[in-house]
């Protein structure tokens, strides 16, 4: 029985051993993350989204670029904003961190209509004591379910990058 055992135990570390190249060459060990993508599964250094089919990465990164950047390559996008704002894309989101911030505040001005209009909105999100979407539509629009609002603002703005990115 002992040797029935040890006979076992030998095979399998020969499999591991000769399967060990295998999973080298693929860039990932059992339950490893896949190749491109760093310890923890996101994105490594010299991962890129560019023509990785991957649109939702690609999405979230164009959102969490600096608004002009995005917008200089990006008409669709610039479209929607003027369209909600009534002013040139560049202008309107001059101040915020990223564009999808732009994009939902162009959003919850238009669906809100805002008392200032996106204006007073941006003023409240950019400005020197910056407050969240969701404290300043509290705050410009009491009567608002502040946290639904952010929300659908948030998904429309999704659904708006998904489509620019197209």
């Amino acid at each position: 029985m002992k040797r029935q055992t040890t006979g076992l135990a030998a095979l399998g570390l020969a499999f591991m051993l000769a399967t060990a190249p295998a999973f080298a060459q693929r860039g990932r060990g059992p339950g490893g993350p896949p190749a491109g993508r760093g310890p923890t599964g996101a994105p490594g250094p010299d991962s890129s989204s560019q023509g990785s089919g991957d649109s939702s990465h690609r999405t979230s990164a164009m959102a969490n670029s600096s608004p002009s950047d995005v917008l200089s390559h990006n008409t669709a996008i610039a479209g929607k904003i003027k369209a909600l704002t009534g002013q040139d894309a560049q202008t309107a989101c001059s101040g915020f961190k990223n564009l999808g911030q732009c994009v939902a505040a162009a959003h919850v001005a238009k669906n809100l209509d805002i008392p200032g209009g996106f204006d007073a909105l941006k003023a409240k999100l950019t400005g020197p004591n910056a407050e969240s979407l969701g404290k300043a539509i509290h705050d410009l629009k009491p009567d608002a379910d502040a946290n639904a609002e952010a929300k659908k603002a948030n998904k429309q703005t999704a659904d708006d990058m998904k489509e620019g990115d197209s």
